[in-house]
C-alpha cells in the first residue's frame, strides 16, 4: 500500500473521537440533560458530537439560559462521562511529540478537557483552545485560527486530526490540512487522508517541522 507523506510544523488535535474514547460518554451526559428537560434526545445527538454545548442548546433550546445549562453540562460531563480509554496509538503519538509541536483544540470546556485527558492517562498539552475560549465554535473557524496564532503560525502549516463532520469543516475554513482520524468516512476532497486510529502513522522530526507517513486509505 503506498503511503501519503505529509508535512507540518505543527499537529493541532481534536480531543473526543480522535484522541479519546468518549462517544458513549458524551452521548450518555446528552440524553440525561434531556430528560432533564423533558426534551426527545435524537435531534441533540445528532448534533451534539463535535460541537459545543452553546450551539447545540441556541439551536435547540434558545428558552433555557445558555449559561447556566452548559454549567449544568459540564457537572454532568464531570460526574457520568464514565472511564476515558485513548485511541489506540494516542499516547505513543503524544510522547514522541515534542510539547512545542502540539496543541488541543476542543469544543468541551477546558476543564472537562483537562479532566478526561487525565483520566484517559494522555499527557497535557502546552496550548488548548477550548470550548470557552472561543465567541464562535466549530464548524466556524475561529478555533483552528486561534490555536494557529498562539502557536505563531500560519494555519496552512498546520495539520488537524478530526473525526467529526464539523471539526473537519471547521479546519478547512482556517486553512490548514486535514487528516480524518476515526468516524465515517467523509467524502470530502480537501481532506488529505483517513486513519481508523494512529497505530499505522509514523511522525519524524524535522529541522522545519514534522514528517508524516500514513497510508493512503482516502475515501471514494
Amino acid at each position: 500500500m503506498s503511503a501519503i507523506i505529509l508535512r507540518a510544523k505543527a499537529l493541532l488535535l481534536d480531543m473526543d473521537g480522535t484522541l479519546v474514547k468518549s462517544t458513549a460518554g458524551v452521548e450518555t451526559v446528552w440524553r440525561l440533560w434531556c430528560r432533564h428537560h423533558g426534551l426527545a434526545p435524537e435531534p441533540v445527538l445528532a448534533m451534539c458530537h463535535g460541537v459545543r454545548a452553546k450551539e447545540v442548546i441556541e439551536a435547540l433550546a434558545p428558552q433555557l439560559d445558555i449559561a447556566l445549562e452548559m454549567a449544568l453540562l459540564d457537572e454532568l460531563e464531570l460526574a457520568h462521562a464514565g472511564v476515558a480509554e485513548p485511541i489506540e496509538g494516542a499516547l505513543a503519538l503524544l510522547h514522541d511529540l515534542p510539547a512545542d509541536r502540539w496543541a488541543l483544540v476542543t469544543s468541551a470546556s477546558k476543564r472537562v478537557a483537562r479532566g478526561r485527558l487525565r483520566d484517559a492517562g494522555l499527557p497535557q498539552p502546552g496550548l488548548m483552545i477550548g470550548g470557552d475560549d472561543v465567541v464562535r465554535g466549530k464548524p466556524d473557524p475561529e478555533p483552528y485560527l486561534l490555536a494557529a496564532s498562539q502557536l505563531g503560525l500560519d494555519p496552512a502549516d498546520c495539520l488537524v486530526f478530526e473525526d467529526a463532520q464539523a471539526g473537519i469543516a471547521s479546519a478547512l475554513q482556517a486553512g490548514c490540512q486535514v487528516v480524518q482520524i476515526g468516524g465515517e468516512r467523509l467524502l470530502n476532497a480537501r481532506v488529505s487522508g483517513w486513519l481508523n486510529d494512529w497505530r499505522p502513522m509514523r511522525v519524524t522530526e524535522e529541522e522545519a517541522g514534522l514528517l508524516l507517513s500514513l497510508p493512503n486509505r482516502l475515501p471514494g
